[in-house]
């Protein structure tokens, strides 16, 4: 367009010259395409002018402008207009729908001066284009059917038939094109949304915009576009697995980890950020036994865990996201709590028949004995046995029930109490073990008569003593105890001298005192 103002003010200024020097001018007009190959005849200036090939020379004829290239030049033998230049109409007009070079042909014999304007005519040497090779549309994902969005327009640096005529959008599942004609210059085009969007099932849609020109052939220029979908809340997470199983030994020391929960969402951003956390149920508060860390799920040991207390336990948990609003998701986890061996087994002792009689039968009864273990499993299971040399042996009645029965002859007189010591131990390993000691009194029966001390007992008084004298005290052992060592005694009239003694001395039954009834003569 500068080019063209220069050359105007030029011919303006020649124009007037040649009319102060009584010049005349005319005007011829020829058309070419852009992009011919140089010497390309234009016209035959010398036909329009009325000059034959002699009077090309005579006349001095020359072709003159005010471009800084010589566009055109004249040839002098055949009087022809010929291309001189490549010419581009869109580096000469760019952006106008005409475009034309204005040269003069300058006869000096005569002085005359032909204005020639040359219509530069547009090819298709241009393919539309794009100012960018890809753009990004962002639509959320809840965007209704319909919804439009305006494209990019493509550039074509050649006008009128060869510009941009329409779009075309590639195949899809999702989207369709609104190509939109204002007039022969304007065409623009808009995507419009045709199928409800999921961002979990597709969150970037590649699609490719063809801009078109009127060309023959046509030439294309493409843009890519990138539809970014918007995630919004519309999934809730999901744990891996509905119910989780772990095991954990009693006693585990604080901190000891557990498992760690896994949960997705397939929702974006905040929308799958997750928050986990335990859900109380019934009368178990998981926070007093166990952490939970909320962003990563892992769970540890924080209090006491007892296998004695509680075997195992039922845990729910919760997977909120933070969406607006938040969605969630449960799910449960059995904790199985291993047995350690750390109870000993323990011995209680009941229905004991404590004194036994020294003649009791064998396989008397004397106590019940029962064992526990509260640990599990061999832990738990117990044998029992006596430690010693007693007279008494354990009889298993049921699992660990036992029965302690008398197992020989009792003699109160040798032992009147044993210690019967009875030792449980479990299976657990290392094993433990406890003692109980039951003490069994052994009562007396009347197994012993009494006995005296000889089998002769010489008793020597004096004559002439006083009537009622205690002339001896008898005395005899007996083994027994209590009633069972009383004796009692009395004179045995065994013999007729035995008679005649009673009538001397008298025994007291009782205190075996024997007193004198008659004073004795020598």
């Amino acid at each position: 367009m500068a080019a063209q103002e220069q050359w105007d003010n030029i011919g303006g200024l020649l124009f007037t010259l040649l009319c102060l020097c009584d010049w005349s001018v005319a005007q011829i007009s020829y058309s070419i395409s852009e992009e011919v190959d140089k010497g390309t005849a234009v016209g035959n200036l010398a036909k329009d002018l009325n000059l034959n090939v002699q009077q090309l020379h005579s006349t001095g004829l020359q072709i003159t402008s005010g471009y800084k290239k010589k566009y055109f030049d004249i040839n002098h033998d055949s009087g022809a207009l010929f291309v001189n230049e490549r010419i581009d109409r869109e580096e000469l007009c760019p952006n106008t729908v005409t475009c034309s070079l204005n040269i003069e042909a300058v006869l000096s014999n005569p002085r005359r001066l032909h204005r020639i304007e040359v219509a530069i005519n547009d090819v298709n040497d241009n393919a539309p284009s794009f100012l960018q090779e890809i753009t990004t549309i962002y639509m959320s994902e809840n965007s209704y059917v319909g919804e439009r969005h305006p494209l990019p327009t493509a550039y074509d640096a050649d006008l009128g038939a060869n510009s941009v005529k329409t779009y075309k959008l590639n195949s899809n599942d999702h989207f369709s094109l609104d190509v939109q004609n204002i007039g022969d210059q304007s065409v623009s085009a808009e995507l419009v949304l045709q199928k409800a969007l999921d961002r979990e099932k597709q969150a970037i849609i590649e699609l490719t915009l063809t801009a078109i020109d009127g060309g023959k052939p046509p030439k294309t220029g493409t843009l890519q576009i990138q539809v970014n979908v918007l995630d919004v809340n519309d999934n809730s997470p999901m744990f891996s697995q509905s119910l989780y199983k772990v095991q954990v030994a009693e006693n585990a020391n604080t901190g000891t980890k557990l498992l760690a929960l896994s949960a997705t969402d397939l929702d974006d951003g905040v929308n799958s950020q997750i928050v986990y956390s335990f859900t109380e149920t019934g009368r178990l508060n998981p926070d007093d036994i166990f952490a939970l860390n909320d962003s990563t799920g892992e769970i540890t040991v924080r209090g006491n865990i007892d296998y004695e207390e509680n075997q195992a336990y039922e845990i729910r948990v919760q997977a909120r996201d933070k969406g607006a609003p938040p969605r969630s998701a449960h799910s449960k986890i059995l904790v199985e709590v291993i047995d350690v061996n750390d109870n000993a087994p323990e011995i209680s002792v009941s229905s004991l028949m404590s004194p036994v009689k020294e003649d009791a039968e064998i396989g008397t009864a004397v106590a019940m004995v029962t064992i526990t273990d509260n640990d599990g499993g061999k832990n738990g299971l117990t044998n029992c046995k006596i430690t010693g040399f007693v007279p008494f042996k354990l009889k298993s009645n049921y699992k660990n029930y036992y029965s302690l029965l008398v197992d020989g002859p009792l003699d109160r007189e040798s032992v009147s109490q044993f210690n019967v010591s009875i030792t449980a131990s479990d299976e657990g390993t290392p094993s433990l073990s406890s003692t109980s000691v039951i003490t069994v009194q052994v009562s007396d029966v009347n197994d012993n008569p009494p006995r005296f001390l000889e089998p002769l007992i010489n008793v020597y008084v004096k004559e002439n003593g006083p009537i009622g004298t205690t002339i001896h005290i008898l005395t005899t052992l007996d083994s027994d105890l209590n009633e069972n060592e009383k004796a009692t005694y009395r004179l045995i009239n065994s013999s007729p001298k035995a008679t005649h003694i009673a009538s001397m001395v008298n025994i007291n039954s009782e205190t075996g005192d024997i007193v004198s009834l008659q004073s004795f003569n020598y």
